[in-house]
């Protein structure tokens, strides 16, 4: 029957470990199977009479590596945790129970040398972590009694807490919860019996090190009260080891009567200042001379202590210089952003005046020709065509000098890398030719094969044939002067045929922007225009070309438009008589018919200039 139990709770173990192991299981979900499959292991051993499963079960869980897996879940952060700290707590406790009775054997040396210290570790690292939440109290006080069962049945790591760099950071905290916690920790570790016995001096040294650290920082009366009560416990249980150590504490005494009188444990006081104060003249110069150091190190340890308070809070401040410094550079980059907006449209605002302005002046230039003489128009036209004209002239004359600088320069450029590269390689040659004129001056080293036995002239003559054949076969890859030349010349005319087209591309792509733009302006006009019924004499004017010949061409055809529209049937079958579509008798009906129809243009005959020509 114990057998069969024993490899149910092997099952039981091993079950756990392989569900353990699975990679796709998170923080979460390992603390949680954990906890229940622990929670079912240590039932099951708990009910049973024997008082062996236990422990049976619990070296089971060590060897296993279940154990080791609750070390490794609690030395993780607890901000992954997502809020589920509870959790946490609970493990720590099982893990801390787990660890006691444990009978590992061969690995009893890594288990009270290794395991241990780890479990410690972790546990104090997880307090330190949640010593600064105001709602992980009871977790705190959870966590410091799975630290507590340890110390209790393991006294060896008694050092290692107090030497530890997390109960360190535990200690600095302001917290008065935290400082008491820490002080009913070792209350509750000394009423054990056997706890201070196994201690060695320098241990017990630590331990009331601690607690008058908390007498002479803390002033909160819960905090004083426990310390001195620690003390006295320590004291009855050990006398003989703690007075002379609590005679090296050179004005405790004092310290005591000032601060911590009227506070509600006067009785406390007056015990532990008596027995500071018992037999003080009987002490030899041994023991003077071991109080002198001790308190150097009291004040070398209060010195540390400062220093790494002080540079706890420079930690503080150098956070705050890099929120600071963070903080300025996201604010410069969003003024960067709102800058380049504020840019694009301000860009934007002058496109759209400018060409609001360019309308008005052409709006402007029209009603101003309308004040001019009939005579004079034309001339006028013809003197500001001239001015255009002159001004694109040397717009493009500009451009092209520019750009023709631009050009020379890159040759020139493009002509002395040549030149550079020619000059190399022509030097490289020379050197080569020195180089076999010099070796040819040298005396000729014989053959290798002269000389020696066992080489006869056939087979000479097949290796000098194998040697030929092979030369025959693999050609040297280096070109000759004249396919150099060549290959240059071919690469010069493909880089000249390339700039060419290049240079008619950019041509093309002007004139393509030019007549865009050109088409654009007049499509705005024709979607700004009134309707017929509305429009005025200053908007059909609007629309007449300043051209003479552009704007009798467009009348021409539009009226030509106009009266084919007209024309019955019948009439487009054959020839018809030519009618005089351009008369101004059948104009005027025209516009009468149709409701006053603008036909632009003048009935006018306008001399062609130089520009018109070139437009048409």
């Amino acid at each position: 029957m114990e057998e069969v139990e024993e490899e149910e709770e092997v099952a039981e173990v091993l079950e756990l470990k392989r569900q353990l192991e699975d990679d796709e299981l998170n923080l979460e979900q390992k603390i949680s199977l954990l906890n229940t499959g622990l929670t079912k292991v240590l039932n099951m051993a708990a009910v049973q009479t024997d008082s062996g499963v236990l422990t049976r079960v619990k070296s089971q869980l060590y060897l296993s590596g279940v154990l080791s897996h609750c070390v490794l879940a609690l030395s993780q952060d607890p901000r992954k945790l997502r809020g589920n700290l509870s959790a946490v707590a609970t493990l720590a406790q099982i893990t801390s129970s787990c660890c006691v009775g444990v009978e590992a054997g061969k690995r009893s040396e890594a288990f009270h040398r290794l395991f241990l210290p780890s479990v410690v570790d972790s546990l104090l690292s997880l307090v330190s972590q949640l010593m600064r939440r105001a709602e992980c109290v009871s977790l705190l006080r959870k966590l410091m009694d799975s630290v507590g069962w340890l110390l209790r049945a393991h006294t060896r790591l008694t050092a290692q807490v107090l030497s530890s760099a997390h109960y360190e950071r535990i200690q600095m905290c302001d917290d008065v919860t935290v400082c008491l916690l820490c002080v009913q920790l070792w209350i509750q570790t000394c009423s054990s019996r056997d706890f201070l016995s196994g201690l060695s001096d320098d241990s017990v040294l630590l331990l009331l090190n601690e607690v008058v650290g908390q007498l002479a920082v803390s002033s909160d009366p819960a905090v004083g009260g426990a310390s001195i009560r620690l003390i006295l416990l320590m004291a009855n249980q050990q006398e003989q080891r703690v007075w002379p150590l609590l005679l090296s504490f050179r004005g405790l005494d004092s310290l005591l009567d000032k601060d911590w009188r009227g506070r509600g444990f006067d009785q406390d006081v007056d015990q532990l200042i008596a027995l500071i104060q018992s037999d003080r003249g009987t002490r030899s110069p041994s023991q003077a001379e071991t109080e002198r150091v001790r308190a150097a190190c009291v004040i070398q340890a209060a010195w540390r202590s400062y220093k790494t308070r002080r540079r706890v809070k420079s930690l503080n401040r150098a956070v705050s210089t890099l929120q600071r410094r963070y903080r300025a550079r996201r604010r410069q980059q969003q003024q960067q952003r709102e800058a380049q907006q504020w840019e694009e449209e301000l860009k934007y605002q002058v496109c759209l005046r400018r060409q609001q302005a360019r309308r008005k002046f052409h709006q402007k230039q029209r009603q101003l020709l309308q004040l001019l003489p009939a005579d004079q128009v034309q001339p006028y036209l013809q003197e500001c065509e001239r001015r255009a004209a002159v001004v694109i002239q040397r717009f493009w004359r500009g451009f092209r000098e520019r750009r023709h600088y631009n050009d020379t320069l890159r040759h020139t450029l493009r002509r002395m890398h040549t030149r550079t590269k020619a000059a190399r390689t022509l030097q490289k040659a020379v050197r080569h030719f020195l180089q076999k004129r010099q070796a040819a001056k040298a005396p000729p080293i014989p053959p290798f094969w002269i000389g020696r036995k066992g080489l006869t002239d056939s087979r000479r003559v097949e290796l000098k044939r194998q040697v030929e054949e092979y030369i025959s076969l693999h050609p040297s890859p280096r070109a000759s002067p004249q396919e150099c030349e060549r290959l240059h010349e071919e690469v010069q005319l493909l880089i000249l045929s390339e700039l060419w087209r290049g240079k008619q591309q950019r041509r093309e792509e002007q004139r393509m922007e030019a007549l865009l733009a050109h088409t654009h302006t007049q499509l705005e006009l024709l979607r700004d225009a009134p309707p017929l019924s509305a429009v005025t004499a200053t908007d059909a004017e609007s629309f007449l070309s300043p051209s003479g010949p552009i704007a009798t061409c467009a009348r021409d055809a539009h009226n030509a438009a106009l009266q084919a529209s007209r024309l019955p049937w019948w009439r487009t079958l054959g020839d018809t008589t030519a009618v005089d579509m351009c008369s101004p008798a059948h104009l005027q009906e025209l516009e009468a018919e149709l409701g006053g129809l603008f036909v632009g243009g003048s009935a006018g005959v306008v001399k062609l200039s130089e520009v018109d020509k070139q437009n048409i």
